[in-house]
């Protein structure tokens, strides 16, 4: 089976350095091929698999590089049988859209075995507006069809201008995760996973770390063995309390998160993170984890429970994220808890 991983972006985006990361990093001792595919325009002279409408152009790092021009399908096909590569890395033209890339890949999978592994698209930070200005069409396709998204150019950007771009990526796309941390701070490996959307939600993970294994309902941790003790006493009086109390808790708890590239400090972050201990104003919080870009230059993971809030130092993440779990969560209190300015 081939995995086939597409790498779009918009003329200039900053894919080239993505790829020779990913290439160095991710993709060691695999065989790869990288197609640069250029819908119909003329690939370079000479080469070896030109009948078929392939182009090769240089060995780099173990890697093929070809252009394809003529039938996509065929051409992928011919590929596939010459080099039986482990996995091939599609880089669309410019203007190419990312749905009709995605659409030959599909295509393709009658006569070949060969899996769509993940379709990311690389935004550069400074010029989305005005290319979603001027190139609407192209350009809203290649960021609503990706499965991951990575804005090149944030180290040299002001956080104003990565939370605008952000925000009119996800107007575009909810799903996708934004990779806004500088490429160059992550590790190849860690950024395929994010590519091939592996990594678990933070609220997937809050919600299974704090999930009650007798009852499926939530407690804070502490509560556990006592909640246990409770729960199987009242069993024999109530015989209907495991299954309301399972339906009681899907209804009552619920989750909020946000990105940011919000840079914290350390202190203040855990004032913030202490002030989740008031119900009144945020609701019963039950839990709360994430992972932040620090002012100190490195990255802050931190983790809270009531009463108790850990902090630390960790890998750079793709993008700063907080998600909390809880009972009656004030939305919009938790939003500005996070986004204000400290007190």
């Amino acid at each position: 089976m081939t995995k086939i991983d597409i790498i779009s972006g918009f003329l200039g985006a900053g894919k080239t350095t993505l790829i020779q990361k990913l290439l160095k990093e991710a993709f060691k001792g695999e065989q790869v091929v990288l197609i640069e595919n250029e819908f119909g325009e003329i690939g370079i002279d000479g080469g070896f698999l030109k009948e078929a409408g392939v182009e090769i152009r240089e060995m780099n790092s173990g890697c093929i590089c070809c252009s394809l021009v003529g039938d996509f399908g065929a051409s992928l096909k011919e590929v596939i049988d010459t080099y039986h590569p482990d996995r091939i890395l599609i880089e669309p033209s410019g203007v190419g859209k990312l749905s009709d890339v995605k659409k030959a890949v599909e295509g393709v999978k009658t006569d070949a075995d060969v899996v769509l592994n993940s379709a990311t698209t690389v935004v550069d930070v400074k010029k989305c507006k005005m290319y979603l200005k001027n190139f609407g069409e192209f350009y809203r396709n290649q960021v609503e069809s990706a499965g991951a998204i990575i804005l090149s150019r944030t180290d040299i950007a002001d956080d104003a201008k990565v939370e605008q771009a952000v925000e009119q990526i996800r107007a575009l796309n909810a799903e996708a995760p934004i990779i806004t941390t500088p490429e160059d701070q992550i590790d190849g490996a860690k950024l395929l996973e994010i590519m091939e959307q592996h990594a678990p939600s933070l609220e997937e993970e809050l919600m299974e770390e704090t999930r009650c294994e007798v009852c499926g309902g939530h407690h804070a941790p502490g509560e556990e063995h006592h909640h246990h003790h409770d729960h199987e006493h009242e069993h024999g009086h109530h015989h209907d309390h495991g299954h309301h109390h399972h339906h009681h808790a899907d209804e009552v708890f619920g989750s909020w998160g946000m990105e940011t590239v919000k840079k914290y400090n350390a202190q203040d972050l855990k004032v913030r993170l202490d002030a989740l201990g008031d119900a009144d104003t945020y609701g019963m919080v039950l839990r709360a984890k994430g992972m932040v870009e620090g002012d100190k230059g490195t990255w802050i993971y931190f983790d809270m429970v009531p009463g108790e809030v850990e902090l630390r130092e960790g890998q750079p993440d793709y993008t700063g994220r907080i998600c909390v779990i809880g009972s009656k969560l004030k939305e919009e209190a938790l939003k500005d808890l996070f986004a204000g300015a400290a007190e």
